[in-house]
This record gives structure tokens, C-alpha cells and sequence, in this order.
């Protein structure tokens, strides 16, 4: 009698705590991501029909259940007691990268970002993003104590940034991942406080160093580059580098108001649309779900970002509110350039569309960095918030 007492106590203990955290973690920013998520599994089931396997299909969905347990996990942390650990985040984040030296494959995009241990892939600049997102906050509200606007903050700040961002591209060369890593780095220093002397300064010597840079490039990233702009001098049949956003925008276009319906589109249940269940998830959206299926996923990922947003601005907390602002900009970014390469206004460089495209590590990531915001939302603090800042 005794026992079922205790047990039944620490059912109900056990209920207390699961009780406490929905109601205070962020179960909006929750519901969303796995609204998105299986949104994109519906799409992925299409785009991936004509493959005659449904693999991809569980894969997401395994990846989706362990992003959910990411989100708790993460939520759970405390921001300040993980970045008490900022050397070991650090190390963690260099080391991580180095990994690809030795074992990087090249993962179908062209680039050695990925680590293969059988069936499972890993892309380090995936889950680094929420470590530097995180690490970079603490520098930041660190050198902001002291004046974030001197010369030696600003070169402290830079220095972290570029070796990160070299690392990228020398071990992997992957662009679109390092342009990710630059939105974040621009919207946190933005978000924080930075006087707008320090971009514009930042802006010249870009455009100073713009030949440089141009020409490290390789030929086909330069044709990458240039080929939404001047399509007919970089490609004049249309068969080489831009025959994949022409494919793309064949299928955005037949899809019309409503779409063809799912498991019906012509270029996604065939193989003239290419990777269309990771880097054009969106047309295949578009072709089979019409302009109603694209403008729910837009939406969808608009009030995520929000989410970010709203809890960072009330978080009144400057830690918090910088990560929120961080992982709001890689998602706009992430967004609009997707989109954008699916409607051929922007260069194909990889990225795929947040929660949406088929990727294990990619859904985790996301679960986790949006975990990191329900963490801060937990967390959040009354009152004003104390951020002390030169301004811009």
C-alpha cells in the first residue's frame, strides 16, 4: 500500500514538472516548428514518390521526434551556466570543423561539409551554428561592459568571425554556410548596438577587397554568382548552370493558384527537377500546392521569426535577446535566399528552406537553436531591460 503511495506521489510530481514547462517554455515557437516540419514531410513524401523508396519520408520523421527532444533539452539549459564554458564552446567549435579535413565527404552539393558514420550525415556547419550564435553573444555583452564601439572590441569581435568563417571555406568550401554565419555576425552586432560608422567602414573595405575576393572564387562559383543577373552571357542554351532555377521556375509557374496536387506535378514526380526535395522544396510547393501552398509555407516561417523576435524584445535580458535576434537573422536570411533561388532572383548556393527541406541535421539544428529561444523565453526576466550601448 505503501509503495503504490510513493509511486503515485512521484507520478504526480513527475505531472507537476511536465505542467510547469508547457507552461512556461514557448509552446507557440514549438507548435509552429512541428507544424512546418510536417508540412515538409507531406512535401518531401511528393518530391522524393518517383525515388520508389519512402526512406527520406522516415529518416525526417525520426529526425523531426529527436528535434523535438533537441528543443526540450535545449530549452532546459541555462544560457549564462553554458557560457560559463565559452573555451570549451570555442574549442568545441574549431575542432569540430578540423574534423573535416581528415574525414569530410562531399555530400551532392559540391562541397566536403559533411561527416558520414554509414547512413547518418552530419554537417559541423549545421550544429556550429548554434555555438557560435551563443558564443558570439557572450563576447559581445563581455566587451560591451567594457565599451563595444572601441577599435579593440570591434577588432576582438572581427577576429572571431573570420577565423569561423575561414574555417568554412577552407575545410569545406561551402559559401552559402559561411554567408549564413556573416547575416548572423551583422544582425547580433546590429542588435547590440554597434555604431553604424563600423558597418559603413566594414562596407569599404568589402568593396576595397571586392577583386581579391573575386577572384579566389572559383570559375564556377563566379558563374553561380552571376548567372541569375546575366543569364544569357553566363549560360546562352540554358542547359548548363542555370538549368536548375530554369527548371524551378517551370515548375512555380505551371502550378498556377491551387497546384496540380500533390503526387502530380509534372517536374516534381520526374528528374528534370533537381534536388527538389532538399534545395527546391519550394517549387515542388509551388507546382503541386499552387501560390496557396507557397504563401502558407512563407507565412509559417514569417511567425517563427517573429516568435524570435518578440522574444528577444521581452526577454529583458541582453544575452537572450542577442541569441534571439542571431537565429531571427539566420532564418530570414535562410529564407529569402532559398525562395529566392527557386524564382531565380538569387544564386544557387545550397541553402535549403528551414524546416521544410529534407535534412536530419539541419531539422535538428533548427529544433535545437529554436530550443535555445524557448530557453530564454523560460527564463525571461520582468521589468526593463538593462543593456547598456552606445547606440547606432
Amino acid at each position: 500500500m505503501r509503495l503504490h503511495f510513493e509511486r503515485g506521489m512521484r507520478v504526480k510530481k513527475y505531472l507537476r514538472l511536465v505542467a510547469e514547462y508547457i507552461k512556461k517554455s514557448d509552446m507557440l515557437l514549438l507548435s509552429l516548428c512541428i507544424v512546418c516540419s510536417v508540412y515538409g514531410i507531406i512535401i518531401i513524401s511528393s518530391a522524393t514518390k518517383s525515388f520508389n523508396t519512402n526512406q527520406y519520408v522516415y529518416i525526417q520523421s525520426a529526425a523531426l521526434f529527436l528535434g523535438i527532444i533537441a528543443f526540450v533539452v535545449m530549452s532546459l539549459l541555462d544560457l549564462d551556466v553554458i557560457t560559463d564554458k565559452w573555451r570549451w564552446i570555442f574549442a568545441f567549435n574549431v575542432l569540430f570543423f578540423l574534423t573535416l579535413v581528415v574525414w569530410g565527404v562531399e555530400g551532392g552539393t559540391g562541397n566536403r561539409g559533411w561527416l558520414r558514420f554509414g547512413p547518418i550525415g552530419i554537417q559541423p556547419a549545421e550544429v556550429v551554428k548554434i555555438t557560435f550564435t551563443i558564443l558570439l553573444a557572450k563576447q559581445i555583452c563581455f566587451l560591451n561592459s567594457h565599451d563595444l564601439n572601441a577599435p579593440i572590441s570591434v577588432a576582438q569581435l572581427v577576429a572571431h568571425f573570420v577565423l569561423m568563417f575561414g574555417l568554412i571555406i577552407l575545410v569545406s568550401d561551402d559559401l552559402g554556410s559561411a554567408l549564413v554565419y556573416l547575416v548572423i555576425f551583422l544582425v547580433m552586432l546590429f542588435a547590440a548596438g554597434l555604431k553604424l560608422r563600423w558597418f559603413a567602414l566594414g562596407l569599404l573595405l568589402f568593396a576595397a577587397a571586392s577583386p581579391i575576393l573575386w577572384n579566389m572564387l572559383g570559375d564556377y562559383q563566379k558563374q553561380r554568382i552571376l548567372a541569375p543577373y546575366f543569364p544569357e552571357i553566363v549560360d546562352p542554351s540554358g542547359l548548363g548552370v542555370t538549368w536548375q532555377a530554369n527548371q524551378s521556375k517551370i515548375a512555380l509557374a505551371s502550378g498556377g493558384l491551387k497546384g496540380a496536387g500533390l503526387y502530380h506535378g509534372l517536374q516534381s514526380q520526374s528528374d528534370a527537377l533537381p534536388f527538389k526535395h532538399t534545395d527546391f522544396i519550394f517549387a515542388v510547393a509551388g507546382e503541386e500546392l499552387g501560390m496557396i501552398g507557397c504563401l502558407s509555407i512563407i507565412v509559417l516561417l514569417t511567425a517563427i521569426i517573429i516568435r524570435c523576435i518578440y522574444v528577444g524584445v521581452k526577454c529583458n535580458d541582453p544575452k537572450g535577446m542577442l541569441v534571439c535576434m542571431g537565429f531571427a537573422g539566420m532564418l530570414v536570411f535562410q529564407t529569402f535566399e532559398n525562395i529566392g533561388m527557386c524564382v531565380g532572383l538569387t544564386p544557387v548556393i545550397g541553402l535549403t528552406l528551414p524546416f521544410f527541406s529534407y535534412g536530419g541535421s539541419s531539422i535538428l539544428t533548427l529544433f535545437a537553436a529554436m530550443g535555445v529561444v524557448s530557453g530564454v523565453w523560460f527564463r525571461r526576466k520582468p521589468g526593463r531591460r538593462h543593456y547598456s550601448s552606445s547606440g547606432h
